[in-house]
């Protein structure tokens, strides 16, 4: 997708979101978006992209590690539960509850009985969810097999992102067929009428994304609202304080001076 063309729009999709955003406070609604797909597919630029300029103490992202030794022994969907929205909120999931359904069913991290229990369950919860008048969205990041060794390798040879790069997601490569498998008994299982799944086709990060931001936003109803500003004071007049001085008051040093000699230096 042509670079100019995508930033006007998802800076116009962004812009809508801020309005999505505050019909969400205003309205006392809640929202759940579940972020789920392939390894290297996309999901957590598409979730940074939609949080880019929204309120953290309304929109809030749920990445959660694993589970502690104590919540092995909890009812599964417990710690997810608790992450849920309250009223005027909207929350994330950077992967979610469907872990149990994809990586624990193809790593062997929870046993058969667990994971058929899961199948039954799932779809019982959202229902509970939706029913108590919580907005689910559901969203599947979907890539091809070579796009995604792409992607592996260049997070491998780029120290910014080498952390991005997991001996479990290179498991993905090998167990490609295997994880195929594993999602679409999910998908028969757990897209329901109340919840169903949305594909987001992920070849072009950039076309995934917009996609994604337009989709979330056209298909819950809303009225776009914007937040009242506080008109700005007039400044007071002084009235005589003085400050310490600024010499004994510890200050970072001025890197940024440093470099714009350098640079100046370079020039001439």
């Amino acid at each position: 997708m042509d670079l100019e063309v995508y930033e006007a729009e998802v800076r116009r999709l962004q812009a809508e979101l801020v309005a999505f955003q505050e019909w969400v406070r205003s309205t006392g609604h809640r929202v759940v978006v579940v972020f789920e797909g392939r390894d290297a597919a996309g999901k957590g630029s598409a979730i940074k992209r939609i949080t880019e300029y929204l309120n953290p103490r309304v929109v809030r992202i749920a990445a959660l590690p694993a589970p502690t030794d104590r919540e092995r022994t909890q009812w599964y969907f417990q710690r997810y539960v608790s992450q849920l929205p309250a009223a005027g909120e909207i929350v994330l999931f950077d992967r979610s509850w469907y872990n149990r359904a994809g990586v624990e069913r193809v790593m062997g991290f929870c046993t058969d009985a667990q994971y058929h229990r899961f199948l039954t369950q799932a779809p019982v919860l959202e229902r509970m969810l939706v029913d108590d008048g919580i907005i689910l969205r559901k969203y599947w990041f979907s890539v091809s097999d070579v796009e995604q060794e792409r992607r592996f390798r260049s997070r491998a040879k780029d120290p910014m992102r080498q952390w991005k790069l997991s001996p479990m997601d290179l498991e993905s490569i090998t167990r490609w067929e295997d994880y195929s498998e594993a999602k679409d008994v999910m998908m028969a299982a757990t897209s329901t009428e109340w919840a169903p799944w949305h594909v987001v086709e992920s070849e072009d990060k950039r076309r995934s994304r917009i996609n994604v931001m337009h989709h979330l936003l056209t298909s819950i109803p809303h009225e776009p609202m914007t937040p009242a500003v506080p008109p700005m004071p007039d400044r007071p007049a002084p009235r005589g304080y003085e400050r310490p001085p600024q010499h004994e008051q510890n200050y970072v040093p001025d890197h940024a001076a440093t470099l714009l000699a350098t640079s100046k230096g370079d020039r001439s």
